[in-house]
């Protein structure tokens, strides 16, 4: 029996508006990263054995706060671009970079070298420094799943030289990179551990690291099973936004603050 013509109406309305819909969140999402491309100036820098890396800067020239993003697996730095845009408009200088290896061209970048995992710790390093040779005197990394594992390990290189770190579902060990006990304690960060009720694994390994890790720390678990850098962009993306810029404006305040 065919459904009245009004109910099928009704239902090319409702897929008409839907499709609508979905096409301008599109428009607005294709608005808003153009908007970092054009904020956003791309460049290079060496690592210390020897590896260029392609990254993109963001924020205002004198800024002496800095931010070095560090992307997740399989992704590259273009997931950290809209982020990276808010932290410069907010006055961060804000550095994503393509760890070695990760080519995806265009204004995503192209880095050099081969890819290794156990590794990408010292391109976390490199973006640091990048930062500091531009003014930046205080620093923060965050970093999405090994993106933040790499960080981590990062920071324990310099324990006194990092003012934040936070990490997006980063694992304990992947790939021959492992934050155990002694590297996460080695750095005298202010640690934000972050990750979804539904990504166990994350979850687990954040507890982990928030259980090791000495004062200032924060663990946020959220109603979620997104991973990464899909933690700002699901449906808890705001508060994860939000949790993350609260913690680096508490412990990596835009202006310096005043001696006495």
């Amino acid at each position: 029996m065919r459904a009245p013509t009004f109910a099928r109406s009704l239902r090319v309305i409702s897929l008409t508006l839907l499709l609508g819909w979905f096409a301008m969140a599109c428009n607005q999402a294709d608005a808003i990263r153009q908007e970092a491309l054009d904020r956003s100036t791309p460049v290079t820098f060496t690592t210390d054995d020897g590896v260029t890396l392609a990254g993109r800067i963001f924020g205002p020239d004198d800024a002496t706060a800095g931010v070095g993003l560090a992307h997740m697996l399989p992704a590259d730095q273009s997931s950290w671009h809209d982020f990276a845009q808010r932290l410069g408009s907010m006055g961060y200088r804000a550095l994503t970079f393509d760890f070695r290896g990760y080519c995806p061209g265009e204004d995503a970048g192209c880095s050099e070298g081969k890819r290794a995992i156990s590794k990408i710790w010292q391109d976390v390093l490199a973006a640091k420094d990048y930062l500091t040779s531009k003014g930046v005197t205080r620093v923060a990394f965050v970093g999405a799943s090994m993106g933040g594992t790499a960080s981590l390990v990062a920071a324990a290189q310099i324990p006194t030289e990092v003012e934040a770190i936070v990490t997006l579902s980063a694992p304990i060990s992947i790939e021959g990179l492992t934050a155990g006990p002694e590297v996460v304690q080695a750095s005298g960060a202010a640690k934000l551990f972050m990750a979804g009720d539904g990504d166990a694994t994350a979850a687990e390994a954040a507890s982990t690291f928030y259980d090791q890790s000495l004062q200032p720390k924060r663990l946020e678990i959220l109603t979620t099973s997104d991973h990464g850098t899909d933690l700002l962009t699901g449906n808890q993306g705001e508060i994860a936004r939000t949790t993350i810029l609260t913690w680096l404006g508490q412990y990596l305040p835009v202006s310096e603050p005043a001696a006495g």
